[in-house]
C-alpha cells in the first residue's frame, strides 16, 4: 500500500541512484542536482490537493483511490522525473474523476503542472477496442508524445499501477486493458528505448492475454531457468575470482534473467521449437565495469578464461544499434562447458539499456532553470521519429492507412543497416535500400540509381537485413524517383518523399 512517505522517499533516493537500482518498475535514472531542487513541501500539497479531490472514491479493489495517484507518482519518481511531472503524476486523474477542473490545477500548481495532466487526460477519452479502433487515439498519443515526451512517462506508470491491479476488474475489461498494453504501450516503450519498462508492461499483461501459455512457461520453463541461474551463480563467483586476481575494478557482477515474454517469443520461433535449451539466453552474466577500456579488458580476461563460442562475439559499443544501446556479447562454454551468454558494459551503457529516453531527455533551458517559454521537454535527435508520425499524420486522413503506416513505423520490428562511413540507419523489418536511400537524403533518394550491399550489387525492392551495410549508387542526371517505387517502400518517409517529387514533376 503506497504512502506518502514512499513518494518523499523514492524523491530522495534520485540523490543516490546506485540505491534504487534494481527497484522495479521504477527507472532509476536521475537528473544530478536537479532532483535537489524538488520542493518536498509542493509535492506533499499537491497530496493533499490530490487527496481531497478523490476523497471517498474507491478503486475496483477496494483501496482508496489515492493509492493509485500515489503509485503513480512513485514509478515517476524513480524515473528521476522533475517536480511538474511528479505533481501531474499525483493530479493526473482530477479532472476526469472528481468535481475539481483543470483551471483549479493550473490555479494551484502553474500551467506546466496543467499542460501534463491535460495531456493525459487526453490519452484516456478513448477505450482500446482492438488497432482498428484505435486510430485517434494513437494520433493523440504521438501528438502529445511530440510536445511533451513526459506525458507518456507518466502513463506508462499511470499503467503499470493498473495492470498490478487488474484482478479486480470484470474479465472483458481485464483482457481490453492488459491487450493495449501489451500491443500498444510495450512497443512504445521499445521504441524509446525504455527495455525495463517494456519488460514489466509484457510481463504483467502476458498472463491474461495468453493464460494458457503463460501457465506453461510458470510450470515447464521457469524449472529451466531456475536451472540456468545456479549455473550463472557459479560462473559468476569464478568470474569475480578472476578479475581480482587481475585488477580489475568492477561495479557490479549480477544474473540477468531474460524476461517471461520475450522468452515466450523467442521460443515460439522455428528455429528453437519450445525447447529451450536451444535458448543460451535463458540466463546471461551482466559485468558492469567504469570506462570503455575496461569492457574491452573484460572481454579478454574471460574469454582467457573460458573458450568463446565461434560467431558469437558482437560489439555494440563500437557500433551502437540505433536506440543508443551499447555493450559488448559474447557466448562462452563457461564451469563444467555449460555454455553461458555474458554482456559486458559500463554502467552509463546500463542506464541507457535499462531506462532509455529517461535516461536523456532534457529542458529547452532560456537563461537559467526556466523552460523555454514553459514548453518543457525536446526529444533527442535519435528519437525525432516522434516528430516525423506527427507531421506526416496530418497528410493521411484514411484511419487503416494511418495504422497501416504505424505497424511499419512502431510496432514492427526493427533493424539497424550502416552507411559505408560506418554511420546507424534505423529501419522497418523488410525494409529496401530505397528506403534506406531517403533516410539518408531526400535528394540521395531522388536520384538513387542502384544499390549494393554488402559490397554486392542488389535490385532496388531488395530486404535489407541487421548489419547489412548499404551503399546508394546515385545518377545526378536521373530526373525523377519511378512510381513503382511505391510499390515496394516500406516507409512514410520514402513514400511521402517519392510523392511529393512526381507531384512537383507533375
Amino acid at each position: 500500500m503506497p504512502t506518502l512517505n514512499d513518494l518523499l522517499k523514492a524523491i530522495k533516493e534520485q540523490r543516490h541512484p546506485a540505491a534504487a537500482m534494481s527497484r522495479l518498475p521504477g527507472m532509476a535514472r536521475v537528473l544530478g542536482n536537479r532532483t535537489k531542487s524538488i520542493d518536498l513541501d509542493m509535492i506533499q500539497l499537491a497530496y493533499e490537493f490530490a487527496e481531497e479531490a478523490h476523497r471517498g472514491q474507491q478503486r475496483k479493489s477496494g483501496e482508496p483511490y489515492i493509492e493509485h495517484c500515489l503509485a503513480t507518482a512513485i514509478g515517476v519518481a524513480r524515473m528521476g522525473l522533475d517536480e511538474p511531472t511528479i505533481i501531474a503524476a499525483l493530479l493526473h486523474d482530477v479532472p476526469e474523476d472528481t468535481n475539481y477542473t483543470l483551471v483549479d490545477i493550473e490555479k494551484n500548481f502553474g500551467s506546466e503542472v496543467a499542460r501534463l495532466v491535460t495531456g493525459i487526460t487526453k490519452l484516456g477519452v478513448i477505450k482500446y477496442r482492438g488497432m482498428s479502433r484505435y486510430a485517434e487515439n494513437l494520433r493523440k498519443m504521438f501528438i502529445s508524445m511530440a510536445e511533451d515526451i513526459r506525458i507518456i512517462l507518466i502513463k506508462f506508470a499511470d499503467r503499470i499501477h493498473n495492470l498490478q491491479t487488474l484482478d479486480a476488474l470484470p474479465p472483458e475489461k481485464r483482457l481490453r486493458i492488459a491487450r493495449e498494453s501489451l500491443e500498444i504501450y510495450a512497443p512504445i516503450a521499445n521504441r524509446l528505448g525504455m527495455g525495463n519498462m517494456k519488460g514489466v508492461l509484457e510481463d504483467l499483461a502476458f498472463p491474461h492475454v495468453l493464460p494458457e501459455e503463460y501457465l506453461w512457461m510458470k510450470k515447464d520453463i521457469m524449472p529451466v531457468i531456475n536451472r540456468r541461474v545456479e549455473d550463472v551463480k557459479q560462473a559468476i563467483a569464478v568470474a569475480r575470482k578472476e578479475l581480482q586476481k587481475e585488477k580489475v575494478k568492477v561495479f557490479e557482477i549480477h544474473g540477468r534473467q531474460k524476461r517471461l515474454y520475450s522468452l515466450y517469443l523467442k521460443l515460439l520461433r522455428p528455429e528453437y521449437n519450445r525447447d529451450p535449451d536451444k535458448i543460451y539466453d535463458l540466463v546471461a552474466m551482466r559485468v558492469l565495469v567504469p570506462t570503455v577500456t575496461d569492457c574491452y579488458n573484460v572481454l579478454g580476461i574471460l574469454h582467457n578464461l573460458w573458450r568463446p563460442l565461434p560467431g558469437r562475439i558482437k560489439d555494440y559499443i563500437s557500433q551502437p544499434k540505433p536506440n543508443g544501446y551499447q555493450s559488448l556479447h559474447t557466448t562462452v562454454f563457461g564451469p563444467n562447458g555449460k555454455i553461458l551468454e555474458i554482456q559486458i558494459r559500463t554502467k552509463q551503457m546500463h542506464e541507457q539499456a535499462e531506462y532509455g529516453i529517461a535516461a536523456h531527455w532534457h529542458y529547452k533551458e532560456a537563461g537559467g532553470r526556466q523552460p523555454l517559454r514553459g514548453k518543457g521537454v525536446e526529444l533527442p535527435k535519435k528519437l525525432q521519429w516522434v516528430n516525423d508520425l506527427v507531421k506526416w499524420q496530418h497528410s493521411i486522413q484514411d484511419n487503416q492507412q494511418y495504422l497501416h503506416s504505424l505497424s511499419i513505423e512502431v510496432f514492427r520490428n526493427r533493424i539497424f543497416v550502416f552507411t559505408p562511413h560506418g554511420d546507424v540507419i534505423d529501419l522497418p523489418e523488410d525494409a529496401t535500400p530505397v528506403d534506406f536511400a531517403y533516410h539518408v537524403h531526400s535528394w540521395i533518394g531522388n536520384h538513387c540509381a542502384g544499390a549494393r550491399i554488402n559490397n554486392h550489387m542488389v535490385s532496388l525492392d531488395a530486404k535489407l537485413k541487421n548489419g547489412d551495410v548499404v551503399e546508394i549508387i546515385t545518377d545526378k542526371n536521373r530526373p525523377n524517383p519511378s512510381q513503382d517505387w511505391l510499390k515496394f517502400v516500406k516507409t512514410s518517409a520514402a513514400r511521402n518523399k517519392i510523392r511529393s517529387s512526381l507531384a512537383a514533376k507533375r
